[in-house]
């Protein structure tokens, strides 16, 4: 059984090696430092920068700014959820804010203050130029740019997608809320618990006032949280959702649903143009990034889960290229136990999304060949990626 497996992936690796998810293993950097950079612009928001460049990195890599949690450091938040490595493995610049404590005295980010999340303001206004510093320093792809964050940093991540829709073109919102929540503390400690409700479109609209008139694209938008979390409650990854999928202009009902490792549900939003929200649903888990330290991804720490590695799947779903420990696909070394991602959608999305194709109007899993029926948007499959590349039908996911 194993020998016909390695046959059958080597046969599927050259035949998707240019669709791969990852590539080449990049060797870490041992000279690079995450260093505090001063003198980066105007700085209204009073904020600390700090700045990973991975040694020899090339001209036009993208860049990736992470924001911290309350009670965090930049410093410790690249390290805690491995950061750090994946700008050396996939080859991108990293940009760490950090909040200090005259602007907030538990650290946090102010993303209640609309003086601190409205585009060319405050807070937001100092992120831009950290960003813009970094793409002119080491002539980074200024078309390649995300933001991710957690906790309050995430609230933040939000933000600045909705003021910066032109600079970023993803982001990722980890155990966070929805731009436009609140507008003072007050407010704030009832968007965290029990959360705030709105239409769509109330949502959409918040994020269309920062920019309005605005036509181009929107950032692609990943949405991250437990199941458990008490802090900041799950309703919360809903109302994202809706908000990022009506500024989308698309609807709230996921195009595809996929099993993933660490006991995490993973639903796909968008149209035939790709994917514009990812939510990433962690069962069980609470106020917490997921990470994965014994395959070198993260730390443990106050505000980890030992699930998966949630900075594999970001990064992966940006685009960005290398192979990192714990990369969502990896085969791993021949005997390591794998958990295979499940993938339930329409026959019409599992050929959008690379998984199946079409032969005179009926689908067929790719790599497998196992007949799906007929390709529409009505016929629901599922499918499991038992090898990299390599689908099977199942009769359901999880």
């Amino acid at each position: 059984m194993r020998a016909t497996n390695l046959l059958r992936r080597a046969g599927v690796l050259l035949g998707t090696l240019a669709l791969a998810f990852t590539g080449l293993s990049a060797a870490p950097a041992a000279a690079a430092e995450l260093e505090r950079v001063t003198g980066f612009g105007s700085n209204p928001g009073a904020l600390t920068m700090y700045r990973y460049v991975p040694d020899d990195l090339p001209a036009g890599a993208p860049v990736v700014l992470v924001l911290h949690g309350c009670t965090q450091d930049a410093p410790g938040f690249t390290a805690t959820y491995g950061w750090r490595a994946y700008a050396d493995a996939r080859g991108f610049a990293l940009v760490a804010a950090q909040q200090e404590t005259a602007n907030n005295s538990s650290r946090c980010f102010n993303w209640f203050q609309a003086g601190d999340t409205s585009r060319d303001r405050g807070e937001m206004l100092s992120l831009r130029q950290m960003v813009a510093h970094t793409v002119s320093a080491v002539g980074a792809d200024p078309s390649r740019v995300y933001v991710a964050g957690f906790s309050g940093g995430g609230a933040m991540a939000a933000s600045a997608l909705a003021a910066y829709p032109d600079v970023f073109a993803g982001g990722a919102v980890l155990a966070g809320i929805p731009h436009g929540c609140a507008t003072s503390m007050a407010q704030a400690f009832g968007c965290m618990n029990p959360g705030a409700t709105k239409t769509a479109a109330q949502w959409g609209d918040l994020v269309r006032a920062q920019n309005p008139g605005y036509g181009g694209p929107w950032p692609s938008v990943a949405v991250w949280h437990g199941t458990a979390d008490t802090t900041v409650v799950p309703a919360n990854a809903d109302e994202l959702v809706k908000q990022w999928t009506n500024a989308h202009g698309t609807d709230a009902t996921a195009d595809g649903t996929a099993s993933l490792p660490g006991g995490v549900t993973r639903r796909d939003y968008g149209s035939s143009a790709g994917t514009a929200v990812r939510d990433y649903r962690v069962s069980g888990m609470g106020h917490a990034v997921p990470v994965r330290p014994s395959e070198g991804c993260g730390t443990a720490g106050a505000y980890t889960a030992d699930l998966m590695c949630s900075t594999a799947y970001i990064t992966a779903d940006w685009g960005l290229g290398g192979t990192g420990p714990g990369d969502p696909g990896d085969p791993g070394e021949p005997g390591d136990p794998q958990t295979p991602a499940c993938f339930t959608a329409s026959n019409y999305t599992h050929v959008q999304q690379g998984r199946a194709t079409v032969r005179y109007g009926y689908a067929y899993a790719v790599g497998s060949g196992d007949a799906l029926g007929l390709w529409n948007v009505y016929t629901v499959t599922s499918l499991t990626e038992t090898e990299p590349g390599w689908y099977e039908r199942t009769a359901s996911c999880g």
